[in-house]
């Protein structure tokens, strides 16, 4: 198999030359292929007004794909063309490209482009001529995943209408598969749009390569979080067309997480081999994304561990990889305490959207909670902290930032003291990047937000049947419109949610105006989007002294996820609404 890497540069731009100086480790490690996730981060002399201000120059990236070229590393770049496309939607000369239409017709400020606008192929064109002398592998990579607004423009309805969605996703990729073999160039797609349009395979072109992932552990094959993670069998599909197909896992952290899941993250890896293995998949992508709240060093380790799939074929143990890992990144003697320290943060992971509201705003933070549980996870990480001196810088600072989020976790829900940024955090962005951090400017907020004190509809959710749901509570205004108070999404990103049935339970709250009167009470409802269902159960109105029963005491809101077609994820429409009707108070 071809063995492959990746890097995340459309979310932050990593310093060049720390990039160039990982070129011959990853040769070193076996590595045969680079992709670049670029989106803005690079310039494109066809399309000036795309580039960001921190992009790299075209001398900038030629220099670092005749590095990789040196070292033996052939070059991918990814190039999105349908979904991830708010990099060319944001240029006021591109807007009209948006699938998304406001009620007079004009476009929106944000969406995906639509494949049917008649300057689409034009700007993908340029686009790619761009990057064409840059695509050293012979392939570029046009994304096309999680493009959950196909359709929704006027022309793309009326195809829709005659021919289908899944012949209408079809055509684009012929269109875009005829303008990348006039450049010279083989094309590559995530193959996850296929799980909602399984009827474009026998339409798709057999020369294309075809990239599925899947960032979990898994036993047979990977599994579809829309469909409540049934088991895929796209793999089998694209092998029967003809098409090339890969196998891709991932190195890192999942959004707000200051730290990856060593253990996810290796199981992850081990379950894509196998699966590789079983289907004589042609390659392996070790992806990476949205890398800007964890140090890159640390994602760097867990592709450090992956080379031991292929160097190491016995060994297949978390404990082991990682001490490979972080060997071959930081050397030998600090090796298996890393390796230790890394899985022991395993066990209170900071995962998952409900976790991570406080990272923006302190008022959605139950104050029914109890507090004890993240007592012990900061008396953990304070303990972790303490005895990790010796231990690589990128993780000694993670390792503290965490340290700093569970203390405050701690002071907003106990009004304990308020926690001290560590000096180290510097440490997770300045030893690779420019410029100053998401988790710096997150900490800055901190050290302004006050703990509130006034009233909050709490309640639980239950994750009964994951899929892609988000969960909220709606208030009327005076003037009878609803509005959104608080609500986040369920999905946890971690293995442990990753099945059809679990039982993980969040605590929720979202503030509520209200001046404490009984003969003014709020009129507050439930809502739920997207896509499957949940268990909402033990609603009250509480202001710290007071608390206000409510019902339902339990209720499941939405409906089952589906098991196959297009499942139409609507994230601002509610599928279920449920009033909340209160009950006489009590003292809290």
């Amino acid at each position: 198999m071809i063995r492959a890497f990746q890097w995340d540069l459309a979310r932050q731009v990593e310093r060049l030359d720390w990039l160039l100086a990982q070129l011959p480790r990853y040769a070193a490690w076996g590595y045969n292929e680079l992709y670049l996730h670029l989106e803005d981060a690079v310039e494109f002399p066809s399309l000036p007004g795309v580039a960001r201000r921190d992009a790299y120059t075209r001398r900038q990236f030629a220099q670092l794909v005749n590095a990789a070229t040196r070292t033996g590393i052939k070059v991918v770049p990814i190039v999105n063309l349908l979904g991830h496309t708010q990099y060319l939607i944001k240029v006021p000369d591109l807007r009209d490209l948006n699938e998304l239409r406001g009620p007079d017709g004009s476009p929106l400020e944000r969406g995906q482009i639509c494949p049917l606008h008649p300057r689409t192929i034009e700007v993908a064109e340029k686009l790619l001529r761009d990057v064409a002398p840059f695509c050293t592998a012979g392939k570029v990579h046009v994304g096309l995943d999680e493009s959950f607004h196909l359709g929704k423009h006027p022309l793309s309805q009326r195809e829709i209408a005659r021919i289908g969605r899944a012949a209408h996703f079809a055509r684009y990729v012929r269109r875009l598969h005829a303008l990348t073999h006039s450049l010279g160039l083989r094309m590559g797609l995530w193959a996850d749009m296929l799980y909602f349009l399984p009827e474009a395979i026998p339409l798709l072109p057999r020369d294309i390569v075809a990239y599925e992932w899947y960032y979990y552990k898994f036993a047979n094959r990977p599994r579809v979080e829309l469909f409540n993670f049934a088991e895929s069998k796209i793999g089998e599909r694209l092998r029967a067309r003809g098409i090339e197909y890969w196998g891709c896992p991932m190195n890192g952290a999942f959004r707000h997480e200051p730290l990856p899941n060593f253990g996810d993250r290796i199981d992850n890896l081990v379950s894509w081999w196998r699966h590789c293995r079983r289907m004589e998949a042609t390659g392996f992508l070790v992806t990476s994304w949205e890398p800007s709240r964890v140090a890159i060093e640390l994602t760097t380790v867990i592709d450090a561990a992956a080379a031991s799939l292929w160097l190491d074929p016995g060994v297949r143990d978390r404990q082991t990889m990682l001490e490979k890992g972080f060997a071959r990144v930081f050397g030998r003697a600090t090796a298996k305490a890393a390796a230790r320290t890394a899985l022991a943060c395993d066990r209170f992971p900071f995962g998952g959207y409900p976790r991570w509201q406080i990272n923006e705003r302190w008022d959605v933070v139950s104050r029914r909670e109890s507090p004890e549980p993240y007592q012990q996870e900061e008396q953990f990480f304070r303990n972790l902290s303490r005895h990790g001196r010796r231990l690589p810088l990128p993780l000694r600072a993670s390792v503290a930032f965490r340290h700093y989020l569970s203390a405050r976790d701690v002071f907003v829900r106990a009004a304990g003291p308020r926690p001290t940024p560590p000096r180290e955090i510097m440490a997770l962005w300045a030893r690779t990047r420019k410029g100053r951090g998401p988790n710096d400017t997150m900490v800055n907020a901190d050290r302004r937000r006050r703990v509130n004190a006034g009233w909050q509809l709490c309640y639980r959710v239950k994750n009964i049947a994951p899929a892609s749901q988000f969960v909220g509570v709606e208030q009327q205004r005076t003037d009878g419109t609803w509005e959104l108070r608080q609500g986040c999404h369920t999905i946890e990103f971690q293995t442990r949610a990753a099945r059809r049935r679990t039982g993980m339970t969040r605590e929720h709250a979202a503030p509520v105006e209200w001046d404490g009167l009984a003969g003014r009470l709020p009129r507050l409802r439930l809502i739920l989007r997207g896509v499957g269902q949940v268990k909402v159960e033990d609603l009250e109105l509480r202001d710290g002294q007071v608390a206000w029963r409510a019902s339902p005491a339990v209720a499941i809101l939405g409906r089952p996820a589906p098991r196959h077609g297009w499942p139409n994820p609507d994230w601002g429409k509610n599928q279920a609404v449920l009033p909340v009707v209160f009950h006489r108070p009590k003292r809290a």
